[in-house]
């Protein structure tokens, strides 16, 4: 159902399905796939890719050009994944020539005033609290979630299921798997909660306890801890997820927790 009252550009592609509430504006080059729901005066700009069944809420701006002085035009998208609910006010801009593309991933929640700068890549089942800001780059695995007002620097990386606390500053890399809370951002244990929620057996949970044991909280730096962790715990895909993200993190880990 396409209100008269919306503006839709007759370049754009829109599944025969999809409703668009009045006073909507969809610019030429947006694809919007079957099921999905606009409300009320939201714009959706050039170079927006929506997946299936999406609620996209009234104010939200999807595929604005960048805040990024570099760009220049260049051709870039933003793309989101099926299932995904985008509530009031959020903004998601597209990507530059670094990446070409912003991209949020399938039955995400970004809730209110979120805003996701240019080419940032989110996975899936990801939850944003109100308020929370991406700045460019910023990579954010599976599962994870960041509660309200967080801000999360540039080139950041946050790993699958992390639960970062409201109003944190994220300078640095969260490994998977973590809670992350207080300033600066430091270690507050395992995600244990949400782990169990999503199927993690009491000794899968011990297993990735072990692992922060050796990373945090035994005195180690981070090269002597990983070749502990290598040497001495069993391979699990998770040992080597924890792994392969403190060796690849461009940024360093976040720290461990220090008592007051």
């Amino acid at each position: 159902m396409k209100q008269p009252l919306a503006y839709i550009h007759r370049e754009a592609k829109i599944a025969d399905n999809v409703v668009i509430e009045p006073f909507t504006t969809i610019d030429k080059d947006v694809e919007i796939e079957e099921g999905t729901w606009i409300g009320s005066n939201v714009t959706i700009m050039e170079g927006a890719r929506i997946g299936k069944n999406c609620r996209i809420f009234p104010g939200a701006v999807i595929s604005a050009i960048p805040q990024d002085l570099k760009f220049a035009g260049e051709k870039t998208t933003v793309e989101i994944g099926d299932n995904t609910t985008i509530r009031e006010c959020v903004t998601i801009n597209r990507g530059t020539r670094s990446t070409f593309k912003t991209v949020v991933g399938n039955n995400c929640l970004l809730m209110a005033y979120v805003h996701i700068a240019h080419d940032c890549r989110l996975g899936n089942n990801i939850i944003l609290g109100n308020s929370t800001q991406l700045a460019g780059e910023v990579h954010i695995d599976d599962w994870a979630i960041l509660s309200g007002i967080v801000a999360v620097h540039q080139f950041v990386h946050i790993g699958s299921h992390v639960m970062i606390s409201g109003g944190s500053l994220v300078r640095k890399d969260v490994p998977p798997f973590v809670k992350a809370a207080r300033e600066p951002l430091g270690f507050m244990g395992i995600n244990s909660i949400g782990l169990r929620r999503r199927g993690f057996d009491n000794q899968k949970i011990n297993e990735i306890q072990e692992i922060y044991r050796m990373l945090y909280l035994k005195g180690f730096n981070n090269t002597q801890a990983l070749e502990y962790i290598e040497a001495e715990l069993p391979a699990t895909p998770e040992r080597d997820e924890v792994i392969l993200f403190v060796k690849n993190s461009n940024r360093g880990i976040m720290k461990g927790y220090f008592p007051e």
